[in-house]
């Protein structure tokens, strides 16, 4: 008996492992480019009075850079979260599914919303000791060409990859500690952020479906649940991602913030509320067709492994 809860389980961890594999690297492909306007719209120095910034908006943003660097410039920084894809998105998904076996009443009771949110929110502790060295190095390479051009102290490190990228922050900012640079505004974006997503993904399903069941929902049904729950993350928590992105791209040897609340009231005072809302247009319009993307692969590869 124990034997066969032991395979049982193991053989969910393997489908919750391969399917939020699959839901990642969707989602990543279909919103890398927008996440790279996100960033470079994010980390852009504050003007000097009577200059204009260097993007005057998302579609400038995209303007420029696909003239400075072609259409490569809209996916770099790929390649960190492209290798850790499986990681991260196997992580996020079998915590949260070994937190809702936990939950469950019974092998077939369908979990409630409330009961999502606790596997979210749970999911997004483990995932944010993955996400920050990842979006770190992701960040440092969107962020470069536009702190060469506008002169910064760190523009003076080039870096030629991903690789290049985690080489110099241990060699050069103290080491492991160094690739965590954020962590803080990392586990405040992921944990009520994760909450927030599954909750809304499960209401949005359960209210389609007509209830708690919601395994006859059809290719549609997901899309829309999965767009929903990806445009709440980020109206959650866009200027916990802010600061986390300033942070991250802040010069080691000379930084312009001491710690996360320095940056948000650093932000506030020079640019005001809209300075913790640079890029959100970027990251809602990614949002959308990336979760709708990461659901939908997820439940038709899990479906698929019966």
């Amino acid at each position: 008996m124990f034997r066969t809860v032991v395979n049982s389980n193991m053989g969910d961890v393997a489908k919750d492992l391969l399917s939020g594999t699959v839901g990642g690297a969707a989602q990543l492909i279909v919103g890398h480019p927008f996440d790279t306007i996100k960033v470079k719209l994010q980390s852009q120095p504050v003007p000097l009075p009577g200059q204009p910034p260097k993007y005057s908006g998302a579609m400038d943003a995209v303007k420029q850079t696909l003239a400075a660097e072609g259409p490569r410039g809209l996916f770099k920084g790929m390649g960190a979260p492209l290798a850790t894809v499986a990681a991260f998105n196997a992580v996020l998904f079998t915590v949260r599914g070994q937190i809702e076996r936990l939950l469950r009443s019974g092998p077939d009771t369908p979990l409630t919303v409330y009961q999502q949110v606790v596997a979210g929110a749970g999911a997004g502790v483990a995932v944010s000791f993955l996400a920050c060295p990842t979006e770190l190095i992701k960040c440092r390479l969107q962020a470069q060409s536009l702190l060469a051009d506008s002169g910064s102290a760190g523009a003076a490190v080039k870096y030629g990859g991903p690789m290049d990228v985690a080489r110099h922050v241990l060699k050069m900012e103290g080491g492991v500690r160094g690739l965590f640079k954020g962590l803080v505004p990392t586990m405040a974006r992921e944990i009520p952020g994760n909450a927030v997503v599954f909750g809304v993904y499960e209401l949005a399903k359960q209210a389609m479906a007509g209830g708690q069941d919601t395994s006859s929902l059809g290719r549609g049904s997901l899309v829309v649940a999965g767009g929903l729950a990806g445009a709440s993350f980020w109206a959650v928590v866009y200027p916990t991602d802010v600061v986390k992105s300033v942070i991250q791209v802040d010069n080691y040897q000379n930084p312009k913030y001491s710690g996360s609340i320095d940056a948000f009231k650093k932000i506030l005072a020079s640019e005001g509320t809209k300075g913790l809302y640079k890029g959100f247009g970027p990251a809602m319009a990614r949002s959308v067709p990336a979760n709708a993307a990461c659901f939908l692969a997820y439940e038709m590869t899990k479906a698929s492994l019966g």
